[in-house]
């Protein structure tokens, strides 16, 4: 090669590798779009369909983002959920970019008639947000968080996780309820409603979502808010992911102090009987200030506990006082409740939950917390580093919202109970079934006392689905006709349409 060709040449490499390839032919270089051959994927009815080499060069020509096939690179790293038992294919993965990439991937299942999957944070713990042989649409790098301050509002893209908001919000003394693993899908958080450590003072995250901008299933691009497609909205705040895919929410931020006293009260489980007897019987009287988790588990030396995360986000002053009568049901053998950064504490069990995990899980609502109930769960659990009982606390602000006000019902709730294992070993499948079982054997003894499911924790019948939503399904159904009338948004607690 001369010299001169060959300084052309690399210089016209050096280019290529600074320019997206979708964008490669309008700079005038070779076009090396990587789809070389048609692409079975799986329809909405579960059918196969073979996608031309053109009808899919022309949706990746679409996308600022990339479109990744199998054996692209980055491919399984994008199809990878949070809860590793989950391990599915895809067709095609739109990495979005913005809301007109997420336009152009409805229209493009929509047309070809494929299933869909959502992916914000991927922590569905039952993998809704992949799917196996469909389009998942993928907004993980649409993360941006803007907060007006004059306003207290937050604007977070669609694919945000909770601890981008959290620390945003927290820079201008401000926050809003969040999750309790900070990596954590906003979205799928807030659709579902949004327990968090926060929620006995500001409410769920639902109800602090004052909008949206949603994708719906015809391609439509919508502002929702209180005066603007306001159904759409009521739908939203709890009723998962059916409508469309949200691209940005809008939340109501509340004044903060960075600072809140937190930590752990920990007991041995000759106290277990009376911590969750006084769990039960009064931690909904507690101020809406005072947040309070529990959990039952066992040490890696197989010792029985059960331990009580306290959350306190008043005056520092009143803090003692509060936590007094839970500090006389027994003598706690570690008591870390101080002062720490909100945004600090919000990542505590982000390391044992975090991607990787294998998880099975149970859980349910429990309204009545009776003594009863507190027999069987102490009398049932065995000593075993994987299993935890886990009980998510209501009351305070959720529960004087109206079961009606909002798409998620279970406001007269004491608490949402969890029972799961979790390892991150590579199982056998003797291991897993051995696992499942475990959960399945103890929930079969609890859940008689609860009623209805947390829809951001659980993979329903449509049946349960309907129960679960009690008086507020019809109205759930009638958006999901408007909105979505074919269900091609059917990977969540669906509700199907009737028309």
């Amino acid at each position: 090669m001369k010299r001169r060709e060959f300084c052309i040449s690399t210089l016209a490499a050096a280019a290529a590798g600074s320019i997206p390839g979708q964008h490669l032919m309008a700079a005038g270089l070779p076009f090396m779009s990587g789809v070389s051959a048609s692409v079975s994927a799986i329809t909405a009815n579960g059918s196969e369909s073979i996608l031309g080499v053109a009808t899919v060069k022309d949706f990746q020509d679409s996308l600022r983002g990339d479109l990744l096939l199998k054996g692209d690179v980055g491919y399984d790293n994008a199809r990878a959920v949070w809860n590793a038992m989950i391990d599915k294919h895809p067709a095609l993965i739109a990495r979005c970019e913005g809301a007109k990439d997420v336009v152009n991937s409805i229209n493009f299942a929509r047309d070809n008639n494929l299933l869909v999957s959502v992916r914000g944070g991927g922590h569905s713990i039952s993998g809704k947000s992949v799917c196996e042989g469909g389009l998942m649409i993928d907004m993980s790098q649409m993360n941006s968080v803007r907060v007006d301050k004059r306003a207290t509002t937050a604007r977070a893209d669609g694919g945000c996780l909770e601890g981008h908001i959290d620390r945003e919000a927290s820079l201008h003394g401000l926050a809003t309820t969040g999750g309790i693993v900070s990596h954590t899908g906003a979205a799928g958080l807030t659709l579902g409603g949004g327990y968090g450590r926060l929620c006995r003072k500001y409410a769920m995250t639902c109800d602090n979502l004052i909008g949206a901008d949603i994708v719906t299933a015809d391609g439509v691009f919508r502002h929702v808010d209180a005066n603007e497609n306001a159904d759409l909205l009521w739908a939203l705040k709890g009723g998962g992911g059916n409508f469309g895919v949200v691209t940005a929410l809008e939340y109501q931020l509340h004044t903060q102090d960075p600072m809140v006293i937190a930590g752990d009260l920990v007991f041995d489980w000759k106290d277990a009987r009376n911590v969750l007897g006084f769990y039960a019987e009064h931690g909904n009287e507690m101020p809406d200030e005072l947040n309070m988790n529990l959990t039952i588990l066992t040490t890696k030396e197989g010792e029985r506990r059960i331990a009580i995360e306290a959350v306190w986000c008043g005056d520092p002053k009143d803090v003692d006082r509060v936590l007094a009568k839970l500090r006389s049901v027994g003598k706690p053998l570690v008591d870390s409740v101080k002062p720490v950064r909100y945004t600090t504490f919000q990542t505590r069990l982000d390391n044992s939950n975090r991607h990787g995990v294998r998880q099975y899980m149970k859980s349910s609502m429990v309204s009545d917390f009776s003594a009863s109930l507190v027999d069987e769960i102490i009398d049932i659990y065995r000593p075993n580093p994987m299993s935890k009982f886990f009980f998510m606390q209501a009351g305070g602000a959720v529960s004087r919202v109206g079961p009606t006000e909002t798409a998620f019902p279970y406001r007269s709730a004491h608490c949402n109970m969890m029972r799961w294992n979790a390892w991150f070993d590579i199982e056998t499948q003797e291991q897993k079934a051995e696992r499942i079982a475990d959960v399945r054997a103890d929930w079969a003894v609890v859940a008689p006392y609860t009623h209805g499911f947390y829809v951001n924790l659980n993979d329903d019948s449509e049946k349960k689905t309907h129960q679960n939503y009690a008086q507020n399904y019809d109205r759930l159904v009638a958006a999901k006709n408007k909105y979505d009338p074919t269900n091609l948004l059917r990977l969540n607690a669906n509700i199907k349409p009737t028309i």
